[in-house]
């Protein structure tokens, strides 16, 4: 029930403002470190990184491969929608991302987001009082697994699409999670 109030709050933050994608920037951070409070910002970080190595790849860049052997940056995409599947499927009990068809990568993009999101708000809004029991592999394991895979995989998105002519934004502060200004 927990969850689906998260959900509902995540839904309709989303829809006032004008469908926007969450980790455009990093949300403020907690006054407080916990457990939960550090593994929800290694979340937002992860999302803020993957918002910015995937905002405005292009078709060209999605088929580029440095190799016959390596994959697109559209094929690392899809795979780090899916680390995003497995590490909401693994810590949410009740709102598990059962998606099973093609998506496009707008729509792959999104959820990959939203995954991450409700990752973060439920590692928060739980403070950590979920344990480590409660999910379905061992939580260290969800860290330095498929959280650390998909930021290793959001750096190759970005040497990808610099390789294809279409470099990463300099306007963003990985270091602050922050847009600069433009001026």
């Amino acid at each position: 029930m927990r969850y689906l109030i998260i959900l509902l709050f995540t839904i309709q933050s989303f829809a006032q403002v004008s469908n926007k994608l969450p980790y455009y920037e990093i949300p403020e951070s907690p006054e407080f470190y916990t457990p939960a409070t550090t593994a929800a910002r290694m979340i937002d970080g992860l999302g803020f990184r993957y918002y910015w190595a995937t905002q405005g790849l292009r078709a060209e860049d999605l088929a580029y491969k440095i190799g016959a052997d390596s994959r697109t940056s559209g094929e690392t995409v899809e795979h780090i929608y899916g680390l995003s599947k497995f590490i909401r499927n693994s810590v949410l009990t009740d709102n598990k991302d059962e998606n099973k068809g093609e998506l496009s990568f707008e729509a792959k993009r999104k959820q990959t987001l939203l995954n991450l999101k409700l990752v973060s708000e439920a590692l928060k809004a739980n403070n950590g009082n979920f344990g480590l029991a409660s999910t379905e592999v061992p939580f260290w394991n969800i860290i330095n697994g498929p959280v650390e895979d998909a930021v290793w995989h959001c750096g190759q998105v970005v040497m990808l699409r610099r390789a294809s002519g279409n470099p990463f934004t300099s306007n963003v502060s990985l270091f602050s999670g922050t847009v600069k200004d433009k001026n």
